[in-house]
């Protein structure tokens, strides 16, 4: 057991606690305090390894000696680290089984790079689990940003964080609306092509080795109006089998794979 001079809190009644419970829960509550909770010893690395900062952290006792080496770390950039029970713990986690070890983060992202050829905008995913999994297809294939369009779900929630496996610690994640995506594409010379069940061109026939954008809409309606009007094309892939449609998530993920595939191609690896 490590302890660093604090008791240990044994009370969900507390106030951290109470806080840590409402930023787990609340988008609202999120925005107010510019916040947001991370769990577990991977995603405390991954922030660590990027220079995220650090509010707060709660472990439990027995967390073991990787987790140990993040608490030492953090205690030596003087971040209030707070022992609590596996009662309290448990209370302040969205898990059924927390891993620990529980940090606060200020709210943020990653800065844009310079150069952008392949970016992956999102229209009104509304499930966190397709918004996570996009987004941690978006980091393994290689996209240098993630626009997400009004109506998504929250990036910052817990269930989007766990899907996306460290995404947001890997890739620019930008909420924005429809001028301010519409104007990065025109600065940056991204073409928008839409995922639709059937229209456009057939996805593995688009040139995707040039810089590009692709865009996954709405689980029901797919892509709105206003996306539309910034696109360039439709691209749909063909599905032989007799499902009308792809999961929105593993849609977008065949998209940003069939990129990185002819971009492989094309150099030759």
């Amino acid at each position: 057991m490590t302890v660093y001079n604090t008791p240990v809190i044994t009370s969900t009644r507390n106030p951290k606690i109470q806080d840590i419970r409402a930023l787990q829960s609340r988008a609202k509550r999120r925005r107010e305090a510019g916040a947001f909770i991370i769990e577990g010893i991977r995603l405390a690395e991954e922030a660590l390894a990027v220079g995220w900062q650090v509010q707060l952290a709660l472990y439990t006792g027995d967390l073991p000696e990787r987790g140990q080496r993040i608490l030492r770390r953090l205690r030596d950039a003087k971040v209030p680290l707070e022992e609590v029970s596996a009662d309290v713990m448990a209370a302040a986690s969205d898990t059924p089984t927390p891993q620990g070890l529980l940090l606060q983060l200020p709210a943020g992202t990653l800065e844009l790079e310079l150069k952008l050829d392949l970016v992956l905008v999102l229209d009104a995913i509304q499930d966190p689990g397709n918004l996570g999994t996009l987004l941690r297809s978006a980091v393994a294939a290689g996209a240098g940003a993630a626009l997400l369009g009004p109506g998504c779900a929250d990036a910052f929630s817990p269930k989007v964080l766990r899907a996306a496996m460290g995404a947001h610690f890997t890739v620019p994640i930008l909420e924005w609306n429809w001028g301010q995506i519409g104007d990065l594409l025109s600065q940056r010379e991204l073409p928008l092509y839409l995922a639709e069940v059937s229209a456009g061109q057939r996805y593995d026939l688009v040139d995707m080795t040039q810089p590009i954008a692709l865009l996954v809409g709405n689980e029901a309606h797919g892509p709105g109006d206003e996306a539309r009007l910034l696109a360039h094309d439709g691209v749909h892939i063909p599905i032989p089998g007799d499902a009308e449609s792809l999961n929105a998530a593993v849609a977008g993920s065949v998209l940003l794979f069939e990129a990185a595939r002819q971009r492989r191609a094309k150099a030759g690896a």
